[in-house]
């Protein structure tokens, strides 16, 4: 029998390469509102999370979240579909593993028209059954929240249920939600950088996760 009928896959920095794009949309914020310039690793630490919650540090009585997060969707908006597509070997996997029967879900912190457009860019938008989107949650990645809904609207076994992700978030986030989880090394982080988060398997390569998958 096989091990996992259902795989949930983050979106950002696991199915498509949007990390430049998500740091210039930082950058562009943090400058357009005189925010003190931060390196990349500053953002990069938050990437999984909610934006209002990478961003709530810096809101002030003159300057809201809103106003920052307005700010960053403008710019990501306006460069979103030159700049994002799906990493190498992504699409391959997902196709593979649908066509094999399995069911898919994204868990994602980005909002539903985010993740669309995300998943339009990377040619997948037909893939998935379960979207799970900061829109739908009131407890963003590393909470269980978003990875239990997408169990739950799946139907799907925790046992057998894998949820790929690239951050250290992602990983604890399908941990206290107690499904497996692998974690992709062609993301932003390195393997030394996700060892506390404890994954049940690495993927260097999408290739790897059709392997764990589907043997």
């Amino acid at each position: 029998m096989r091990r996992y009928t259902t795989v949930l896959f983050d979106l950002d920095g696991t199915l498509i390469d949007s990390i430049k794009l998500i740091l210039d949309s930082y950058h562009h914020t943090f400058a357009t509102h005189g925010l003190p310039a931060q390196a990349d690793e500053h953002f990069l630490r938050g990437i999984g999370t909610p934006l209002a919650v990478q961003l709530a540090f810096w809101a002030t009585e003159s300057l809201s979240v809103e106003a920052l997060i307005q700010t960053y969707r403008s710019y990501n908006l306006a460069n979103h579909d030159a700049c994002v597509k799906a990493y190498p070997g992504v699409v391959s996997c997902v196709r593979a593993l649908v066509a094999a029967g399995v069911r898919l879900g994204v868990v994602t912190s980005k909002n539903r028209d985010g993740t669309l457009r995300g998943l339009a860019a990377a040619g997948l938008v037909d893939a998935f059954e379960v979207l799970v989107c900061s829109d739908d949650v009131t407890n963003g990645k590393p909470h269980r929240e978003p990875v239990d809904l997408a169990v739950n609207r799946l139907g799907a076994s925790r046992d057998a249920t894998l949820f790929v992700g690239d951050s250290i978030h992602d990983m604890l986030s399908g941990r206290h939600a107690e499904v497996h989880t692998a974690a992709a090394l062609w993301g932003p982080f390195k393997r030394e950088e996700l060892v506390p988060s404890e994954p049940t398997h690495w993927a260097k390569t999408p290739g790897d996760v059709v392997e764990l998958v589907l043997g």
